[in-house]
């Protein structure tokens, strides 16, 4: 379903917006602005907030309200804004998105319902939690298919909740043989998929869009760097995307590898975008020389990140 608010799909990068914390792990609100501003100067397509790279589930119930207002106030239409509403209760999930979308979101993100590894819902279960979604609110709703929740959702699955639910029509692929898994969508679901997305800090990118992606899903350590790679392949540019991913591989490697989501915050906290790269308890900090490998392979390729706020 495309967004009424648009006559053409989303596509390009989108990247998670981190959420900074003070030293005492309160929210910094102020920082979290800072944060927006910055991505939305790297050129970014979109954002997406409070997903696991925002430390979602990490955050009370009430400082995710905060977030959500905090963060759609501020871009104020600057760009379109994705809000993650997973949860294992459909209720908490559907009155999640209920509140995304009065805010103003352009679409929301969730995971099939999971809570550690025993808890999971048939495939019955899962499609009317996406049902029950799609009849609550009018946006679109894309479904993060991702190894974290443990859940297996088939080819076949996805496709039948895009044919039978035209507003489930984003999909962010993360799961290994992603590139596999979205030709496969493509193939069985056709137009009913309006963007097929990859993620995993884009560590599989150019293998997706070769199997069909139209967007990206990364962290906010370098979507400045990542987006040219992006446009250059949908543009036709196959071997100038190869080659300048070639040259942002590495840094993405280190990301994914070593630091997971505390690498944009170490850059961002580098670059003065915010003062600390806190991250919440039982999270702990990186080792100190991996944050001086990271910032060693982030300096050569001279991130936006790490300048910004200077």
């Amino acid at each position: 379903m495309i967004s009424p608010k648009r006559t053409q799909p989303y596509n390009g990068v989108y990247p998670i917006a981190p959420t900074p914390f003070h030293e005492d792990e309160t929210i910094d609100l102020e920082g979290q602005k800072r944060v927006l501003d910055c991505m939305i100067d790297q050129k970014v397509d979109g954002i997406c907030i409070l997903a696991n790279y925002s430390e979602q589930f990490l955050l009370t119930d009430s400082e995710r309200d905060q977030l959500a207002v905090t963060c759609l106030e501020h871009i104020a239409g600057r760009v379109p804004v994705i809000v993650t509403c997973s949860h294992f209760s459909t209720r908490v999930s559907v009155e999640r998105a209920k509140k995304a979308e009065v805010l103003g979101a352009d679409m929301i993100m969730v995971m099939p319902p999971y809570h550690g590894v025993g808890l999971k819902a048939s495939n019955a279960g899962n499609f009317t939690y996406f049902e029950s979604l799609a009849k609550a609110i009018s946006i679109p709703i894309m479904v993060q298919d991702a190894p974290l929740s443990g859940v297996s959702l088939s080819v076949q699955f996805l496709a039948e909740l895009a044919h039978q639910l035209p507003q489930v029509s984003y999909f962010k692929i993360e799961t290994p043989g992603a590139a596999t898994k979205i030709r496969d969508l493509i193939g069985a679901a056709g137009r009913a998929v309006d963007g097929p997305f990859d993620g995993e800090e884009s560590i599989t990118l150019m293998a997706d869009l070769s199997a069909g992606a139209t967007g990206t899903m990364p962290s906010a350590l370098l979507p400045d760097l990542i987006r040219p790679v992006v446009m250059r392949y949908l543009d036709g540019d196959q071997e100038g995307a190869d080659r300048l991913y070639n040259t942002i591989l590495p840094l993405i490697n280190f990301e994914n590898r070593q630091c997971g989501l505390r690498a944009a915050k170490i850059a961002m906290r580098e670059g003065g975008v915010i003062k600390n790269d806190t991250v919440r308890h039982p999270l702990e900090a990186v080792h100190p020389e991996t944050r001086s490998e990271l910032l060693r392979y982030a300096s050569k390729l001279d991130l936006m990140a790490l300048r910004w706020g200077k």
